[in-house]
């Protein structure tokens, strides 16, 4: 379900506003006093307000996290022990097993593209010499690019942690996953049993950072600009601020996230918070976002319906006072649920002023 606001054209409700009575037209381009015995009056009548004007669209969205994308297993093999949907893991923990092995995540930048033995040399033997280090299994290595025996002996003892009963002090290619830091594990793809590879999602992972993510229309295109403010009302009624902070393909958003929905089909955008520990720790359902795409602060407003189109171009309205009435140029802003911004000499809050509708 989508909900949005009806955003109202000036030039609508101005030719509206002209069309249907005949005070709002002037020829002099200036002020006009109505004659006492003739008086020109308004249909009716409203106040000059102050307020805040927002020019916002509500849709709906789901909570989700930043960075999702698919894991693949990187060698063929039976999936042992699945993943833990929503749980964060760590360096050194175990995303899942295959063939009884553990598929552990460390931490780097350079994935994991081969397996490493005594020998090697390049920047993902440094990576996993940094991780063996800080997970306290660093005694006697140096930390460089080379794979040498107190390397080796450093990953021994690092499998031997890890339970495995025939510690080889190698490290083949599908015992690790590198990822820049800790990952929330979105989905299990794959459970005990099932085959995996190179060419199979094993699990959904992202980061532990919480987003909001809202499908968009062809037509809501223009909320999906980075920066747009946004506010997030939760299942519970509490209300969180955030911006958009880009866009996400749908195959890449999932099928729902925490709130277990399936996504749109069209661009989704993903929305930043800015108190993150608002919701984390806790499944979400379904989130009401508001795009704020304009927004004007303490500015003075009348009804729509109550400017009038001036016949030498131009804005005016009908100051009311008393029996009489006057007609003065005014500068229009932004419009909002159905109030438009106005400025001018003379104009001030609680002003009264004719309108076209009653």
């Amino acid at each position: 379900m989508k909900r949005s606001t009806v955003w109202i054209l000036l030039a609508a409700a101005t030719v509206a506003a002209a069309g249907g009575s005949g005070w709002a037209l002037l020829g002099d381009g200036g002020e006009a006093s109505a004659s006492s015995a003739n008086p020109r009056r308004p249909p009716a009548t409203t106040e000059i307000t102050r307020e805040d004007l927002v020019k916002s669209k509500t849709l709906d969205g789901r909570l989700d996290y930043a960075g999702r994308r698919p894991l693949k297993a990187a060698v063929q093999g039976t999936v042992t022990k699945a993943a833990d949907k929503g749980a964060t893991v760590r360096m050194g923990q175990r995303l899942y097993e295959i063939d009884a092995r553990p598929v552990v995540l460390l931490y780097g930048s350079t994935p994991m593209f081969r397996g490493l033995k005594v020998g090697t040399l390049g920047p993902d033997v440094l990576q996993l010499e940094r991780n063996l280090r800080d997970l306290g299994f660093g005694a006697g290595i140096v930390i460089d690019n080379k794979y040498d025996n107190a390397t080796k002996a450093a990953v021994k003892s690092w499998q031997r942690s890890l339970g495995n009963s025939a510690p080889d002090g190698k490290v083949g290619q599908g015992d690790v996953v590198f990822q820049p830091r800790q990952v929330r594990v979105v989905s299990a793809d794959a459970a005990v049993a099932d085959q995996v590879g190179p060419e199979k999602t094993a699990l959904t992972i992202a980061s532990s950072t919480p987003v909001v993510r809202v499908g968009l229309d062809d037509t809501d295109r223009e909320l999906a600009k980075k920066g747009t403010k946004a506010e997030i009302e939760l299942p519970d009624g509490k209300r969180i601020t955030g911006r958009v902070s880009g866009t996400v393909r749908p195959e890449d958003a999932g099928s729902g996230g925490d709130s277990g929905e399936e996504s749109t089909d069209g661009l989704q955008v993903e929305i930043g918070l800015d108190k993150k520990e608002a919701v984390s720790g806790g499944r979400s359902g379904p989130l009401s976002v508001t795009f704020v795409q304009e927004s004007a602060e303490d500015v003075l407003t009348v009804p729509v319906e109550a400017v009038v189109a001036l016949r030498e171009g131009g804005y005016g309205l009908e100051v009311v006072r008393g029996r009489t009435t006057r007609t003065v140029r005014v500068e229009t802003g932004m419009t909002a649920e159905g109030r438009i911004e106005v400025s001018g000499d003379g104009l001030a809050e609680g002003l009264t002023v004719g309108t076209a509708k009653p």
